[in-house]
């Protein structure tokens, strides 16, 4: 297998420079800006420091609630904070659409007060979707760091009577310290490389991102030339965080103990936290509810061949996307396994992450053009670089659980022969089948509800889930996206839970 993981990488090697290459030859050189470029800059930027800025903002509150107190439910609570990663952005958009759009839940609230309706387009928008999406990740970043203080020296600090304020700067405020700027740092690019938020609600050129640049370059204008200079552009906009990122990270050091819980014993603040526990609840949770409710409405109105054939696109694209992430991050975890430089093999897979899956579909529509139809590849290219981007998360699962296999059973297995497939059967799959079904559920379901290279590679004809309820809000169909925003939830949902069910049913096997 091991010899497969070199040729994973190999491929994945191969595809980001040959991307970047051909973004950096077809770029009219010297690079000179519009004015227009400029602000999809500028925009970018803007909105990804006040999108991280209120996500940890938000979450700090958030966190410290959940981290000091325990209550029926808290658990289920703190595993509900991952729903955004499995819900398509698209369906979360117009879920927030459903409650702060014009004709949302508060707009009609506000009305009869004389307060006009709320018009989220434009930069709020953009941003409170980005809170949406990032407060829980924010969250659970902060709710490790809380769990890492020892429970003692909370403990100490309430036996000699130390003040809340006293006892935040001594114990808690490091923690943030520590935390905070690589929170922050993480949750930038990943609202610097948003495309399907921006694009459903930034609301016209002055809420442009560079993404949406580069996609209404190659769309609408055909500007090669253009297109590619934005994508080297954001290539040194995201690669100068990632850089930064990498820089200031470092591991988290709060002392030892053996009591690492912080809840039970902190009296004071508990209506607060109660409080700010239930807003951050509505504040997730509500957009989901008028999915839900609209969805079911507009359901038995939609069910048509065009949904059904959106449906197969989409699948077909999670069948070939996922089947390529794990097989490549299960060979590259092969391949690291029992290898001092482990980290030096994992590094180029992480590659992707540094650059954006709009420059890859770039290079790869300016590589594809002059010989083939890219349109009529849509599916095969957009399956590739999903499995691109998802192969760094199946990875980060897959490889301690391979490393810890090849420590317990790797001498054994070479001393009795055990070697090959009969390896793979007795040893690696029975210890690997959960955390491959929970890889494989993760990178189905982020296939499913992709909405960035698809929009460069589809014909009119051709759609998948996301995109058809992309193209109904931009038609103001609303009731008709709404059925298919179920439909794509729900679908999201069901391979992730086929394939986590998969890795976990039959392990005693």
């Amino acid at each position: 297998m091991r010899h497969l993981g070199w040729g994973a990488l190999a491929a994945l090697v191969l595809l980001v420079l040959a991307s970047v290459g051909a973004v950096l030859f077809r770029a009219d050189w010297p690079i000179r800006l519009t004015p227009a470029d400029w602000a999809a800059i500028r925009f970018t930027l803007w909105q990804s420091v006040l999108s991280a800025s209120l996500s940890l903002a938000a979450a700090i509150p958030l966190a410290r609630a959940l981290a000091r107190r325990q209550f029926p439910g808290r658990g289920f609570l703190i595993t509900a904070l991952g729903a955004p990663f499995i819900i398509p952005v698209i369906v979360a958009v117009f879920g927030l659409l459903a409650i702060w759009g014009r004709s949302g839940v508060v707009s009609d609230i506000l009305m009869p007060l004389g307060l006009g309706r709320v018009d989220i387009y434009g930069l709020p928008g953009v941003v409170l979707a980005h809170v949406f999406f990032n407060l829980p990740l924010a969250t659970r970043l902060f709710l490790q760091g809380w769990a890492a203080i020892p429970g003692e020296h909370f403990r100490l600090t309430a036996q000699l009577g130390t003040a809340p304020i006293d006892r935040f700067r001594l114990l808690e405020w490091p923690m943030l310290r520590a935390t905070a700027p690589g929170a922050f740092l993480l949750i930038f690019i990943l609202c610097m490389t948003s495309f399907a938020t921006v694009l459903a609600l930034g609301g016209g050129p002055k809420s442009t991102s560079v993404e949406l640049a580069i996609y209404a370059a190659l769309r609408f204008e055909f500007d090669l030339g253009r297109a590619a200079i934005l994508a080297i552009i954001q290539m040194i906009l995201s690669g100068g965080a990632a850089l930064m990122l990498l820089r200031i990270s470092r591991p988290l050091d709060l002392g030892s103990g053996l009591d690492q819980g912080t809840r039970h014993w902190i009296s004071h603040g508990r209506l607060s936290d109660a409080a700010i526990t239930l807003i951050a609840m509505l504040f997730l949770f509500l957009p989901m509810a008028a999915i839900l409710w609209r969805g079911l409405a507009a359901l038995p109105h939609i069910l048509d061949a065009k949904l059904f054939a959106a449906l197969i696109f989409s699948l077909k694209i999670a069948a070939v996307s996922t089947l390529l992430a794990v097989a490549a991050a299960l060979a590259i975890a092969a391949l690291a396994a029992g290898r001092r430089s482990s980290t030096m093999i994992e590094a180029p897979a992480t590659l992707v992450l540094i650059v954006s899956p709009f420059v890859l579909g770039t290079g790869l529509f300016i590589l594809i053009n002059p010989v083939a139809d890219p349109f009529a590849l849509s599916l095969w290219v957009t399956a590739v670089i999903n499995a691109a981007v998802s192969l760094p998360f199946c990875l980060r699962i897959l490889a301690p659980e391979f490393a810890r296999l090849d420590r317990q059973y790797g001498r054994l297995s070479s001393s009795l022969s055990i070697t090959g497939w009969h390896r793979f059967r007795l040893i690696t799959w029975p210890g690997l089948r959960r955390p491959l079904g929970f890889s494989a559920g993760l990178a189905a379901a982020f296939s499913m509800g992709d909405l960035g290279v698809i929009t460069l590679f589809a014909n009119p004809e051709t759609a998948s889930l996301p995109l058809l309820m992309q193209r109904l809000m931009g038609a103001y169909q609303m009731e008709a996206a709404a059925a298919v925003a179920l439909v794509l939830v729900s679908a999201s949902f069901a391979v992730f839970a086929i394939c986590d069910w998969g890795g976990r049913h039959g392990r005693h096997l």
